[in-house]
């Protein structure tokens, strides 16, 4: 008597195959960190079924209002962004009071860039991410969908 056990099979989405959506956050009153968070993990794609950490299967997401974020406690005037042009002497440090005057989508896209794989995959990921310091955007053609991401 042959026994044969039952096929498991992986499924694997192909690239051609992603849908990928169009999704709106507004960062107005959001906490820096924690909307950071949640958007990283939209573009992985790992709010999905068929989520595999080598492909881009995430969405599209267009945040508006990045000048507004808050952040918690001092952070504001103590949280430094440094930057050393290789140089003896040559670091200059910035705080992110000074970088949110002068670049106000600056602190999205560099918090949203830590949170996302080094390498080719990576900047692959971060192109998905749209940012603009007001309330205009130039995506209005693909019709995001407006997203509130929930906090547990």
């Amino acid at each position: 008597m042959s026994h044969t056990l039952p096929v498991q099979r992986t499924h694997f989405t192909r690239n051609e195959d992603v849908q990928k959506n169009w999704i709106l956050v507004d960062a107005e009153g959001e906490t820096l960190g924690r909307l950071a968070t949640r958007i990283a993990h939209r573009l992985r794609g790992k709010h999905r079924p068929d989520y595999s950490p080598h492909q881009d299967i995430g969405d599209m997401v267009v945040v508006i209002n990045t000048g507004k974020i808050r952040v918690s406690g001092k952070k504001l005037y103590q949280k430094l962004y440094h930057q050393h042009s290789g140089y003896p002497g040559g670091l200059r440090s910035t705080t992110l009071a000074d970088k949110l005057e002068r670049d106000p989508i600056f602190a999205m896209k560099v918090a949203v860039k830590r949170m996302l794989p080094r390498g080719p995959l990576g900047r692959k990921l971060l192109r998905n991410l749209k940012l603009f310091p007001g309330s205009e955007h130039d995506h209005r053609a693909q019709k995001p969908a407006v997203w509130n991401p929930t906090y547990k």
